[in-house]
């Protein structure tokens, strides 16, 4: 390896851009590749009609760190805005409003005052709400067990009503797990409640853009990876990647053919399988499986209400957002209504659609029966997030594969965290970690013991010098050094040293002890 180690990303989504962006602060030579347009991936906007219209309804929370870095390091925080105190307004049919929101207490009291006042629990069912919150704070996300069943089942133990369930725990858990809490995984869900809601007191106050998600995203990350030198390809398809004898790989794609040090693979989990080579994920990825969101899009002639966000219960309508400023929309309001675990809804057709929520919009604001619709249509995203049921634990894969100097990214991998833009961006960070440490440990740790052992007292064999060492290649001499001739210790053969990755028999045979450390650890 000579100059500065080179490094391409395949993917353009927040993934993709915060890897790009992690390797070029590394040092690297950083080339990004995206198959579409546009930067961005699963979180972008198009015009129709003179409007910008985002494809989903993204929203963060305070606790989103990595994310909200990432937008930070972009230049884009100054298009959201963050809630300086927790407060969602929840409508039910006929107008009445009860609302989620928090005071300055510490937790479990911050949620004290909220849950007394809410409307649409009965007394009983607030206080088995406050006894299963207090329960779910003693959940260990991490713990295996729990991603063994369902919340829904959790729930029922905790004797948590039907009502309690739609009225109170699925508002959260629906959108941020993309399925109701039912099907969803018991371990995610106490992810979501624990981190975003019940462990810190201002974690949950809500963020979303003030601006089109294209340019809060897409447009804003373009620059930002500009300014840091790195190399963008759009409509790039990468097709394969190969890697290369002498180590690192050749990635194909279309009119395209790129040497790199090492590859990150931040594309979505139904399609990394068609890029890797075969055996380089051991985790079954395919068994991950999908969850549709769908949007629908309405444009009145008056304004309707004056909230920005609010939820609806017993209703079709989820959530609904009023988008009338980003979109452009100067006269009137733009309502957009966010629909996960969208199942049914995406086989309906738009007319079908049309007949539901129109008028479960004006029973939630009484003012949208006098207005006309101008505008009304359909988002779908059929492949939105992995099916986040219990199981899927054991299919997300950390940022390292069984190839060396190969890395996988997105908010599919094993993040500890649900499909949101927080865990896309923290698997980008973690494989831009691993794949920076690889590339410098190459070049440096793994030449130095290459001339090391080529320069060792013990009278190396022909090809074993100087050049031997330079011609076989860093990889290669690290493996052979771990088939000595004497017994290996455990855990040090051939297989030892696949599991192990040629970084670490760089520093296991730079730093030789008395006793080999014990299989498992990771040499800092």
């Amino acid at each position: 390896m000579t100059g500065r180690p080179r490094v391409v990303v395949v993917g353009g989504g927040l993934a993709g851009m915060a890897a790009a962006l992690a390797c070029a602060d590394g040092g690297a030579e950083v080339t990004l590749l995206e198959a579409r347009p546009r930067l961005g991936g699963a979180t972008f906007s198009f015009r129709r009609d003179g409007l910008w219209v985002d494809n989903g309804q993204h929203v963060f929370l305070r606790c989103c760190t990595a994310y909200r870095s990432f937008l930070r390091k972009i230049g884009s925080e100054n298009h959201t805005f963050l809630q300086p105190r927790l407060s969602l307004p929840v409508i039910r049919p006929g107008g009445r409003v009860g609302r989620i929101a928090r005071n300055g207490f510490p937790p479990p009291l911050h949620l004290a005052i909220a849950m007394i006042r809410y409307p649409f629990l009965t007394p009983v069912e607030r206080v088995r709400a406050a006894r299963a919150a207090l329960a779910l704070r003693h959940l260990d996300p991490s713990n295996p067990a729990l991603d063994t069943r369902t919340f829904g089942s959790w729930l029922r133990e905790q004797h948590q009503s039907r009502n309690a369930v739609a009225a109170l725990w699925d508002l959260i858990a629906l959108p941020t797990l993309n399925l109701h809490a039912e099907e969803a995984s018991l371990a995610l869900a106490a992810k979501v409640f624990r981190t975003g809601l019940l462990d810190e007191r201002s974690a949950a106050d809500v963020g979303y853009a003030t601006a089109p998600l294209s340019q809060v995203h897409g447009a804003a990350g373009a620059r930002a990876l500009a300014e840091a030198g790195a190399t963008v390809h759009t409509r790039a398809s990468a097709r394969r990647l190969i890697p290369s004898d002498g180590g690192g790989f050749e990635v194909e794609g279309d009119g395209l053919r790129l040497a790199a040090d090492a590859v990150i693979a931040a594309v979505p989990h139904d399609r990394v399988l068609t890029l890797l080579p075969d055996g380089a994920l051991r985790q079954p990825v395919g068994q991950l499986g999908v969850s549709p969101i769908v949007n629908v899009h309405v444009v009145y002639d008056r304004k309707v209400t004056d909230l920005p966000v609010a939820a609806g219960l017993h209703s079709p309508v989820q959530w609904v957002f009023d988008r009338t400023a980003p979109s452009g929309l100067d006269r009137g309001q733009y309502l957009a209504v966010s629909v996960s675990g969208a199942d049914r809804e995406m086989g309906e057709r738009t007319e079908a659609l049309r007949l539901q929520f129109l008028p479960a919009i004006a029973a939630m604001f009484p003012a949208a029966r006098e207005a006309r619709v101008e505008r009304f249509f359909v988002t779908r995203e059929p492949r939105a997030t992995f099916r986040q049921v219990p199981g899927t634990g054991a299919f997300r894969p950390g940022p390292s594969t069984a190839v060396p100097g190969l890395f996988v990214a997105g908010a599919w991998t094993a993040t500890g965290w649900p499909a949101t833009m927080e865990g896309a961006v923290r698997s980008g960070k973690a494989a831009a970690e691993h794949a920076t440490a690889f590339v410098r440990l190459r070049s440096r740790d793994l030449e130095r013991f290459a001339l090391e052992a080529a320069q060792s007292s013990v009278s190396p064999p022909i090809g074993r010098g100087i050049r031997g060492a330079q011609e076989r290649g860093p990889e290669r001499i690290a493996l052979e050094a771990a088939e000595p001739s004497a017994s290996p210790p455990i855990g040090r053969g051939i297989r030892g040293a696949q599991e192990r990755g040629p970084e670490r028999i760089a520093l296991e045979a730079a730093e030789p002890s008395a006793s080999p450390p014990i299989e498992g650890q990771v040499p800092v």
